[in-house]
């Protein structure tokens, strides 16, 4: 191979080497520009991607949904319209006690019995499973508990991996939804803490009309 040869090879090797450089730097430019596009504050400071996606639901319409209570009747959230509505989305038998002493409180505090205000608390148990519960703490029998034990509303509304979920994935934890008499989400709360939070939900509930 003469002296020309091997100058021309490397400069068609130089000349590769730049169109694959420009290309790549071009592509990592476009993927940010696109991130950005995509989420131009991007991610909330120390919230993950659950925590955004439920956050979301604010102002939105409720996904409809149809579960059976613990005593057997048929509740669906559209046909609530013109009540106010405390969905209170829990672990159930296995968060004992805060869970227990939340769902509980709300069968004992009269502002959550008016006419136009329905407190529903959605477990993740079969109803054998929440006998058991009532067995033990047969004030929870007193509030209506709705039995989610497919998963598959706690799943929709996104509350299986928020910060108060001791399983992540897997189950929901210690999470409150108020939706208005028109059927729009008006207040979130995830409450890693499980405090019992009828106070806090009371004075929301008095917000709306």
């Amino acid at each position: 191979m003469n002296k020309q040869t091997i100058i021309v090879a490397l400069s068609v090797i130089i000349f590769i080497a730049a169109v694959v450089a420009a290309a790549y730097i071009l592509g990592s430019n476009n993927s940010q520009d696109n991130q950005q596009a995509d989420h131009p504050d991007g991610h909330h400071e120390g919230q993950s991607v659950y925590e955004e996606k439920f956050n979301a639901l604010m102002g939105q319409e409720a996904l409809d949904f149809e579960l059976y209570s613990y005593e057997g009747e048929k509740i669906r959230l559209q046909e609530q319209r013109g009540k106010k509505v405390v969905l209170f989305f829990t672990e159930g038998v296995m968060c004992y006690p805060s869970c227990w002493n939340q769902i509980a409180a709300f069968g004992k505090d009269e502002a959550f019995k008016k006419e136009d205000t329905v407190v529903f608390s959605i477990v993740v148990d079969t109803k054998n499973e929440w006998k058991r519960a009532i067995d033990k703490m047969p004030e929870l029998g007193v509030s209506t508990v709705l039995i989610d034990a497919s998963k598959s509303i706690s799943k929709e509304y996104g509350v299986l991996s928020l910060p108060s979920s001791m399983h992540k994935g897997q189950f929901p934890g210690h999470t409150y939804l108020i939706v208005d008499k028109d059927g729009v989400i008006r207040f979130i709360k995830d409450d890693p803490q499980m405090a019992v939070r009828n106070d806090e939900l009371k004075a929301e509930l008095e917000k709306l009309n």
